[in-house]
């Protein structure tokens, strides 16, 4: 015995010994194959059918019928279970057994034939029961899926010549809505909207803060702009134009940009026009990298900053503004077809009763206020116009000035400016750089902030003072707000306040300056900028004289570079320092004070000082409908009443 376990050990040491991979004995199976059974495998296949969805389901289901229903149709055919008498053949009984499976009330109507028929038909119809219902469960259940699905927005988009919005911010709002007035002249306009948030919310906020649609029809998409294969379900190859929101809640919204820029144009440089916006001036550089010719880039900061400086400087400016960038009035756009070659520029402006000629395109190149007398050979011309449908290529005015009542004053508006500006943001150092470029020798600037003041710039002309102090506090604005102040700019705190917040204290501020300046029957300028468009009528009751909407107006911009890109170089020139801007200046240096003239001669004086009329400022049609009292585009055959403050709004060069 001792002997034979001495054996084992010796047998079990050399199989411990023998290396790995070599070969035993052919008899000893050294691992395991793992073998699979016919069920394993027809288990195998039915699992990858029924992961298929509701249609295999349904297909089971309905194999399970029909088998059933054949073995029901054989047991009663075989084993002769109706009567003689009854005898309704194979084909037919299997329909009259399918009844039997789907309708339980069937039973009742087969009347006494023979006890073994009603129980096998019994036994049939109970089965039907189970198999009924699990069909009406996985349709119920594949409906609920396909609604789960809809609601949640994953469906593509198949349409063409739309607009697609990408993102959501507040802007969202205004942009649609401008879109719905842009698009009252097309046939079945469609804006498609992909954003990152439930579907069924964003259909809620628009319906609640769009009025009217005005027959656009509006559609939303859940997912990712910054995702190829999201971004395929707004159908955004075969749109008209693709507009680009900056995120508003998040931390690096230009990333963001950039990298749904990189998105679009990943198929290739060709495919509809985009808008973006950017929300830091440093990364235009690389967004154009990316946007390619096809996109146009706005920045938010210098656009809303610039607009501030051009409004500060002149009331009623805003209500210019945002006229030529909304779709509620009157609107740029450009007459290409026209028979008014050989005339002069001077001559056109008084070609069209209902529009008014700004400038010319030549070479591709936009000029507002040309000269005079340039020679209209082949040009574009730009026009403002209450919509596209006015527009004629032949002239229509029949009114003609009257040359015997132009003004025969020259004055300027060069001289030194006393300002001051309360508040602080981001924007805050593009306005000082922006007002630096007009200021005239001996300009000063007086910077009264409740928060840290950050990256002053270094200026050429006007000279800063920085004063912190509450800007809420009335003593320390009695300290500052002087009656010999030519304009106050009130900005908002966004950097440091929520936007509720920073429009509560702005408006708080707007009420002190206001009733200090009336102490002093004071007629200086104010000019404040709000975050929300809400708070822009309870900017009246101080009565402000232009409230710039950060998002507003940005948006408006926005919208009207996707309908044409080429008003990008328009809008550069309106608000820019270089070439011609708009100013509203006295209405006696056109035309003689008191006079009743027509449209025609106002724009005839302008003419004769090399400046475009735009419009007319009376304290008059204040009363009416006009904003600020301000009508711009008015008819050339409109009359008016020259009163003392009244305000002709040119485009001029200086």
């Amino acid at each position: 015995m001792a002997r034979t376990g001495q054996q084992m050990r010796q047998r079990t040491a050399r199989a411990m010994a023998q290396p790995k991979g070599a070969a035993g004995p052919s008899n000893v199976r050294t691992v395991a194959e793992p073998r699979s059974s016919l069920g394993d495998r027809l288990r195998y296949r039915f699992d990858n059918s029924m992961s298929r969805g509701t249609p295999a389901l349904i297909a089971w289901l309905s194999v399970v019928t029909l088998l059933l229903i054949m073995l029901f149709t054989v047991i009663v055919q075989v084993f002769n279970l109706r009567d003689d008498s009854e005898d309704v053949g194979f084909f037919r009984e299997i329909f009259q057994n399918l009844f039997h499976a789907l309708d339980p009330g069937t039973v009742a109507g087969d009347g006494f034939t023979s006890w073994q028929f009603l129980i096998t038909m019994l036994v049939l119809t109970i089965a039907g029961l189970f198999i009924v219902s699990a069909l009406i469960g996985v349709i119920a259940a594949g409906i609920d899926t396909k609604l789960a699905d809809l609601r949640r927005g994953r469906s593509i988009v198949l349409e063409q010549d739309h607009t697609v919005i990408l993102g959501w911010s507040d802007s969202i709002f205004t942009i649609v809505r401008e879109l719905t007035i842009a698009n009252e002249s097309r046939r079945k306009p469609v804006i498609v909207i992909l954003a990152d948030r439930d579907k069924v919310d964003m259909e809620d906020e628009l319906r609640a803060k769009v009025d009217d649609f005005r027959g656009t029809r509006v559609i939303c998409r859940n997912g990712s702009p910054m995702d190829i294969d999201d971004l395929r379900l707004s159908s955004h190859t075969t749109a008209r134009s693709v507009i680009l929101l900056a995120p508003q809640e998040s931390e690096d919204p230009d990333s963001e940009v950039i990298k749904t820029l990189l998105a679009l144009t990943h198929a290739g440089p060709d495919g509809p026009r985009i808008v973006a916006e950017i929300r830091n001036p440093t990364n235009l550089e690389a967004a154009r990298l990316v946007g390619a010719n096809r996109t146009v880039l706005l920045d938010i900061r210098e656009t809303v900053a610039k607009l501030v400086v051009q409004t500060s400087r002149q009331s009623g400016a805003a209500a210019v503004y945002t006229e030529l960038f909304d779709y509620g009035g009157d609107e740029i756009y450009f007459l290409e077809e026209h028979h008014l070659d050989g005339k002069t520029y001077g001559e056109v402006q008084l070609g069209f009763e209902q529009a008014t000629v700004i400038g010319v395109i030549a070479d591709g190149v936009p000029k507002l206020n040309p000269t005079t007398d340039t020679v209209i050979a082949g040009h574009t011309l730009i026009v403002v116009a209450e919509d596209d449908s006015v527009l004629k290529g032949d002239p229509d005015a029949t009114v003609a000035p009257d040359l015997s009542q132009l003004g025969t004053g020259l004055g300027q508006d060069d001289q030194a400016t006393q300002a001051l500006l309360i508040g602080w943001n981001e924007r805050a150092p593009i306005v000082l750089r922006e007002m630096d470029k007009y200021a005239t020798p001996g300009s000063t600037l007086t910077v009264l902030t409740s928060f840290d003041v950050r990256d002053v710039p270094q200026l050429s002309t006007l000279q800063v003072t920085v004063a912190p102090g509450p800007t809420t506090d009335r003593r320390t604005l009695e300290e500052h707000v002087r009656p010999d102040l030519d304009q106050v700019l009130v900005l908002c705190y966004s950097d440091d306040l929520e936007p509720q917040a920073a429009d509560a204290r702005t408006l708080v501020t707007l009420l002190h300056v206001r009733d200090i300046l009336s102490r002093f029957d004071a007629t200086t300028p104010v000019v404040s900028e709000m975050l929300d468009d809400r708070n822009r009528v309870l900017a009246q009751v101080a009565h402000v004289d232009d409230v710039v909407v950060s998002g507003e107006i940005v948006s408006l911009l926005v919208t009207q570079l996707s309908e044409d890109h080429r008003l990008e170089a328009v809008f550069d020139q309106l608000l820019g320092d270089e070439g011609s801007e708009i100013y509203l200046r006295p209405a006696e240096w056109y035309v003689e004070p008191g006079a009743e003239v027509s449209y025609a001669t106002i724009i005839a004086g302008a003419s004769r000082r090399n400046e475009t009329a735009l419009g007319y400022k009376s304290a008059a049609l204040a009363e009416g409908e006009a904003s600020f009292g301000v009508r711009v585009n008015p008819p050339k055959s409109e009359t008016f009443q020259v009163l003392p403050g009244d305000r002709v709004v040119v485009l001029a060069d200086d």
